[in-house]
């Protein structure tokens, strides 16, 4: 059973999400937060699976709240994913610093959000390709000179090119045709590379990528 909590100040956004996530057989809504600090809370209190949250909410708002998850130890198995307006919500790129798997457009169908809550519990993050290079392109655009990064060291020569592959936004299934290997091959080496790199998901081995300069603005194609 996938333990979701829900953050957004909005009780008829809440109401819709919980409606649609208890229906499912393996989901289950374990609590409701309306703003930051009450998420947190909850989230130290049940240790959901994911958080769907908002980033504009009272008291700690969204990003606050994601960084104080990421940086917990005890609540490094908690998924967050951000929920917005506008698909490049001025925030959402800090929040996939912060350590946020993901984000969601709250308008999106209902299927593919519960497609989202499946593949973030599963490490499966960024969620959709398209906004994944959506989200890549701005990382690229905001992106200074690499900083130090000893961590690639420990990577096989093999790692390192499917990291860079994950950083332009190549799905495992991409990768795997790029290098002409299997999807679980690219998978495995993906698993790996996080692994090694003490990285939370797909997202945080994306801004790894950049920031170490395994990938350099511009290589988008």
């Amino acid at each position: 059973m996938i333990r979701v909590l829900l953050a957004d100040d909005q009780i008829l956004v809440r109401a819709g999400f919980r409606a649609l996530l208890d229906a499912q057989s393996d989901i289950e809504v374990v609590g409701e937060a309306d703003d930051g600090e009450a998420a947190l809370r909850l989230v130290r209190e049940l240790t959901p699976d994911a958080v769907l949250m908002d980033i504009r909410m009272p008291r700690m708002d969204g990003l606050a709240a994601t960084r104080h998850i990421t940086a917990d130890p005890a609540l490094a198995g908690v998924k967050v994913v951000i929920l917005t307006t506008f698909e490049l919500d001025e925030y959402v790129f800090e929040a996939i610093r912060a350590g946020a798997s993901g984000f969601l457009v709250k308008d999106t169908e209902p299927a593919e959000l519960l497609r989202a809550v499946r593949a973030v519990v599963e490490g499966d993050a960024l969620l959709s390709p398209g906004v994944t290079r959506r989200l890549i392109a701005e990382f690229a655009a905001r992106s200074k000179e690499p900083t130090t990064f000893a961590g690639l060291e420990h990577l096989t020569d093999r790692e390192r090119e499917v990291m860079a592959l994950v950083g332009i936004g190549l799905s495992n299934e991409e990768i795997a045709r790029r290098l002409v290997v299997s999807p679980l091959t690219a998978k495995t080496h993906v698993s790996r590379a996080m692994i090694k790199l003490s990285a939370r998901d797909r997202a945080q081995l994306v801004v790894l990528a950049y920031e170490s300069g395994l990938v350099r603005p511009g290589w988008l194609g």
